[in-house]
């Protein structure tokens, strides 16, 4: 479908992206897993005329944290604050638009997860049980669920995490894994000991979750309905969602000290915290209502929320934060979850933890935003795993970028600047073939759009890619260069229709290659912001003054390493 930028139509969108763990910096399988898919779509819809609230953050707690704080010496909030920034620095040079990215230590998070858990457990959704928790005792400490590996009781993968298998997908709690042994000092001395905590009573929600799973889902990705749907089948059961830890948003009751809220439940509350955060800080404190309430379970308001998050988290978003949500009652659940499969670097998983990644801000370095956006929508993960390489991100960006759509801008303003003194020439009539190409362009922005919308965001950047194929080639059969001697005025026609595609194509890219789109707005002789342009064909009027062209992109020479 296209989306109407009419202000009748106009859509609250929430695009919630999966809020990364601030213990490290970023690689390049988050970015395509979840921050670029949410940016794109983001921009997209703010210049489709919609209303666009995009929000994320650090995850700031659990264990990995205290353990790397103790090594270094420092508190965890320091070590914590230390990634968030280098995060939010990263966020500006990779162009990701968020209207707020924060943190779970903020005091306004702290106060909503709380709240949102006093509020589960007085209308009697969370209760209170003994479990059986690893314990080092080498350390002399309970283990968090994901500080404990071992090997997975289902596939037999070695390095299974205490929540999930990473091999087969499958959640596991701790007590299940075979030969477990403690992550941080690497010991097999873990013991099961009882420990007292609070639980969600996920099996309360069994059949709301599956009436809401079943109902209108067509549109959702498969690898993220069917497993919903087969955790659904297989029963769900209640889940902890306290731990015994000193670093995070502490139990709010007496008698609870040295508990906190787990991860998994108070992360995922972000979205909602974040959300009334921005609100503040914009000066209207009920502005998030418009993405969030609803009045009845079914979204049968305006407001749609998409999470996009990767296939690990698929069950906290699926499950787990819809039944914390009709459990609050009254808020919107999840319009949309397009989960992405994995990304792998030389066919194994990127994962920080296990040290196989390319840092986002490395090939940052190497190669610029906008290349590095390309290659990663190029070989997004939508339905399947991809794998990155840096040979593979030169070859897109010399062979597509630098061949294709900027050697069209280069041809196209340097001829302006030579034979029409960088002017928009005055056209002649139109003829079959510059109509053709303009109906294409026009043709473009309802086909990249609905693409964009849909969540199919490698159709809609090969759409685009398509017009400037097509721009070459009508380039070439007009010639130009060739008919400027005998008849101007073709060449001048030539050259108009092909300035007009140019001014389209700045914004069809603008979602996935915002710089490069607006130095191109630029190089058109625009000021202001691209993304400031509406989603349509605009016309760049003859007459109109284009400064000195320059490359839209560098070649690259093949990696050494």
């Amino acid at each position: 479908m296209t989306l109407s930028t009419s202000s009748a139509s106009m859509e609250h969108l929430l695009v919630c992206v999966a809020w990364p763990y601030a213990r490290s910096g970023t690689h390049v399988g988050q970015i395509a897993g979840s921050v670029l898919p949410g940016d794109i779509f983001a921009r997209y819809h703010r210049m489709a005329g919609n209303q666009v609230l995009m929000i994320s953050g650090s995850d700031m707690h659990g264990t990995p944290i205290t353990v790397e704080a103790d090594q270094k010496d420092i508190p965890p909030s320091e070590l914590a604050l230390r990634y968030h920034r280098q995060m939010l620095t990263t966020w500006e040079r990779l162009g990701i638009t968020f209207d707020l990215y924060t943190n779970t230590t903020t005091e306004n998070h702290v106060r909503q997860a709380q709240a949102i858990f006093l509020d589960l457990l007085k209308k009697g959704y969370i209760f209170k049980d003994w479990m059986d928790s690893p314990y080092c005792t080498n350390d002399r400490r309970f283990l968090p669920d994901r500080y404990v590996e071992g090997t997975c009781p289902y596939c037999g993968f070695v390095q299974a995490r205490g929540d999930q298998c990473d091999q087969c997908g499958r959640m596991l709690d701790a007590t299940q894994l075979l030969d477990p042994r403690c992550k941080h000092c690497g010991n097999q001395s873990v013991e099961i000991r009882a420990t007292e905590h609070f639980f969600f009573d996920l099996p309360q929600f069994t059949e709301q979750l599956r009436q809401w799973l079943q109902t209108n889902k067509e549109y959702w990705r498969p690898s993220a309905l069917n497993p919903a749907l087969n955790w659904l089948k297989e029963g769900l059961m209640p889940r902890a969602i306290t731990r015994d830890l000193d670093w995070g948003v502490p139990v709010p009751l007496p008698g609870y000290e040295g508990k906190c809220l787990y991860v998994w439940f108070e992360a995922v509350i972000g979205y909602y915290s974040a959300s009334i955060e921005w609100a503040k800080r914009i000066g209207k404190p009920d502005a998030w209502k418009q993405w969030w309430e609803q009045p009845a379970m079914g979204n049968t308001s305006s407001a749609r929320s998409y999470y996009f998050i990767g296939k690990d988290n698929i069950a906290f978003h699926t499950i787990f934060w819809p039944a914390m949500l009709l459990g609050i009652g009254g808020l919107a659940l999840p319009y949309d979850v397009p989960a992405s499969e994995f990304m792998t670097m030389r066919s194994a998983k990127s994962s920080a933890s296990r040290g196989n990644v390319i840092w986002t801000d490395d090939a940052l370095d190497r190669y610029g935003a906008d290349s590095l956006r390309y290659y990663l929508v190029s070989i997004l993960p939508e339905h399947h795993d991809a794998d990155f390489s840096y040979e593979a991100l030169v070859r897109h960006n010399n062979d597509e970028l630098v061949a294709t759509y900027g050697n069209a801008v280069h041809r196209v303003l340097t001829f302006v600047q030579h034979n029409f003194d960088s002017i928009v020439p005055v056209p002649g009539p139109l003829g079959a073939a510059d109509n053709d190409l303009l109906d294409e362009l026009r043709q473009a922005f309802d086909s990249v759009g609905a693409a964009i919308a849909s969540v199919r965001l490698r159709d809609g950047m090969n759409t685009a890619l398509a017009v400037a194929r097509s721009a070459n080639r009508y380039l070439d059969e007009q010639s130009p260069w060739k008919s400027l001697k005998t008849d101007r005025t073709s060449a001048a026609t030539t050259m108009y229709v092909m300035l007009q595609v140019l001014n389209g194509l700045k914004v069809l890219f603008s979602p996935y290659l915002p710089f490069s789109s607006q130095k191109l707005h630029e190089l058109l002789g625009y000021a202001g912001s691209v993304s400031e342009c509406r989603w349509e064909p605009a016309t760049i009027a003859s007459g109109q003054k284009l400064p000195p062209p320059t490359p839209l992109f560098a070649k690259f020479d093949s990696p050494t390493t």
